[in-house]
């Protein structure tokens, strides 16, 4: 009798399963486990996560790792997942600048145009001359109210006011006119006095239309054409604020810096050459068009082109056989596939007051890389010194996907899969005489993670992750939440008054709450949008290469499996596009007991199985 461990090193998950195999040739699973991936994919740093998931393995059973007799491991390609801008353009603003923000409680409505007038001036403010007035939080509400109305009775011009404390309403309330007030601007040190100002504030559920558009800022300001051209960003930037004030800056003080976005170049059966400004639909008709890929490079001094020589980088920092790679070897990392997808990023635009970005249009790009090392050797080695048991490379992720895939209850042959991983998505038809056709490209969890991190302006990528896996809702009483789906859910137990009026994450351990002030429906529109863009994609592009004929309608039947395949709402996604092939889709059962999770773990034991009766 003897232990076999089959382990499948992912981009974010590290997954193992242990089988018995009797003496008379008879196959028992016993246990499986997972745990995060330590380190680059394919690298070194894996067999630190490699050792905690055989440990928790044979800890099941009650045994220790040097019980094993053979682990076999699938032979793993690393992807590295970052973004290139297509068109980024930083619009930096040297002397005065705009505040554009969401305060809870701002008062009036509409425009004003006028002189700013910071409020220690009111006293000799000329008569007759319209003023936008700028207070700081050392003035009280009081204070500033009566002297406003002094001041106009005095023939003084307030046509708007800008206030640094949270005190817009109480302003208001005291004011014998109704101007529009904006409050939590926090630096009013650097409101400069004397220049034009335009303000406006919204109505209740509306957002500002003059300054979210460069053609009513220059009405307002009265702009030059060439003037209105730069200070489209900040207009950019404005949109969908309740609350906002442009400031005229003075002649000179404006100027545009553009970045390269940088030309991709496909180097294959043939050699094809795109620029990024033309997006990622053309990006990858150009991997199409330019057949077996030897290797994709980036043009040099460019945004795509310094985000090549990171992954290069990394790989290299990441560790190989050698623990530590050489300069000279860098250029031996080769990135084989790419999957480019189509973004919205949200830019600083330096010199803002607040913190102003606007979106900008990006490709988002996951990468495939490949050395000419054999890393995988390398922590076959390494597993074997460490724990004293002989392990071996064994299969091809795609293979051995398909085999795991295969105990599905209900599935046979032939069989299509697509392993939906972190950083990969694999596609394979395995055929009732063995012959198995497979593609293993670019692109997958950790995309979808990215770009919903990059499109909300999210800073923490944890809750970007969380995002993508967990629905959402918006506790709109103590007792009742609204779902993401319009559905409404009614608890017994009050809801913890920290959720309310929150939008919040379903998760197995209870209610997350989102801190930054996004609305549920487009942070559920970003989600479904990003796995769309990543997933649909990959998973047409992977069986176009594969079915026979590489013609869907060949395919019958498609069996999801890996991380992804565990997600809520891409599998429903992509079981209505297949309808439109007549492709039975859906969620894999490995070994009818681990849901989509170890088919490649699986796939490795059960090869050796074949491997031994040959």
């Amino acid at each position: 009798m003897s232990y076999i461990a089959g382990v499948d090193i992912g981009n974010s998950t590290t997954e193992v399963c242990i089988a018995k195999v009797a003496f008379d040739g008879s196959l028992e699973f016993l246990a499986s486990a997972s745990c995060p991936t330590t380190g680059i994919k394919g690298t070194l740093a894996n067999v630190h996560g490699i050792k905690s998931a055989l440990k928790e393995a044979m800890g099941k059973l009650g045994l220790e790792t040097d019980r094993i007799s053979l682990i076999r491991l699938n032979e793993a390609a690393p992807v590295i997942g970052d973004t290139a801008m297509e068109t980024l353009t930083e619009t930096i603003i040297t002397d005065s600048s705009m505040i554009g923000h969401n305060p809870s409680t701002p008062a009036g409505a509409g425009q004003a145009v006028g002189e700013v007038l910071h409020f220690e001036g009111l006293v000799s403010a000329k008569p007759g001359v319209p003023y936008i007035l700028a207070a700081a939080k050392n003035h009280p509400y009081e204070v500033v109210a009566q002297a406003v109305n002094e001041a106009v009775k005095q023939g003084v011009v307030v046509k708007g006011m800008i206030l640094q404390a949270d005190e817009a309403v109480l302003v208001e309330n005291r004011l014998e006119g109704n101007i529009p007030i904006i409050d939590e601007v926090a630096r009013m040190d650097k409101l400069p006095a004397g220049v034009q100002a335009a303000i406006e504030v919204a109505l209740p559920g509306e957002t500002v239309r003059m300054l979210s558009n460069p053609y009513g800022i220059a009405t307002l300001l009265g702009l030059t054409p060439e003037e209105t051209r730069v200070i489209t960003p900040i207009a950019k930037s404005l949109v969908g604020k309740r609350s906002a004030v442009v400031l005229k800056t003075p002649g000179g003080n404006v100027r545009e810096q553009v970045l390269p976005a940088g030309e991709i170049s496909f180097l294959g059966e043939r050699d094809i050459t795109v620029n990024l400004d033309e997006g990622a639909e053309r990006i990858m008709e150009a991997l199409s068009e330019a057949g077996e890929i030897r290797e994709i490079t980036g043009q040099q001094d460019t945004n795509v082109g310094n985000m090549f020589r990171r992954i290069r980088r990394g790989m290299g920092d990441g560790g190989s056989v050698s623990q530590a790679m050489e300069p000279s070897e860098e250029s031996r990392i080769r990135v084989t596939d790419i999957l480019a997808v189509d973004t919205l990023a949200p830019m600083v635009i330096s010199g803002a007051l607040a913190g102003e970005t606007c979106l900008e249009k990006a490709v988002g790009i996951a990468a495939m890389v490949k050395t000419e090392k054999l890393p995988m050797e390398g922590i076959a080695k390494n597993l074997e010194a460490e724990l004293g048991v002989k392990a071996s490379v064994a299969g091809v992720e795609a293979v051995m996907a398909s085999l795991g895939a295969l105990t599905t209850p209900g599935a046979a042959l032939p069989l299509a899969i697509l392993d939906m991983g972190g950083g990969s998505t694999d596609g394979a038809v395995l055929y009732p005489d063995g012959k198995v056709e497979r593609i293993h490209q670019a692109g997958a969890g950790e995309l979808v993670t990215m770009l919903i991190q990059v499109e909300l302006g999210l800073r923490d990528h944890h809750i970007a992750e969380q995002i993508k896996k967990y629905p959402l809702a918006k506790v709109e009483s103590l007792f009742h939440m609204r779902m993401e789906n319009g559905q409404m859910a009614f608890v017994e137990d009050s809801i913890d008054p920290r959720f309310f009026g929150r939008v919040v994450l379903l998760t197995e351990e209870g209610l997350v709450r989102l801190e930054q002030e996004i609305p549920m429906e487009k942070i559920r529109e970003v989600r479904r949008e990003a796995k769309r863009k990543v997933f649909l994609t990959n998973a047409l592009r992977a069986l176009q290469r594969v079915a026979p004929g590489r013609n869907l309608k060949n395919i019958s039947n498609v069996v999801l499996v890996g991380g992804s395949a565990e997600d809520f709402e891409i599998p429903d996604m992509l079981m209505e596009e297949f309808a439109n092939y007549r492709i039975v889709c859906g969620r894999g059962n490995v070994r009818g007991s681990e849901g989509p999770r170890n088919a490649v773990a699986t796939g490795l034991v059960l090869s050796y199985m074949g491997e031994r009766q040959w």
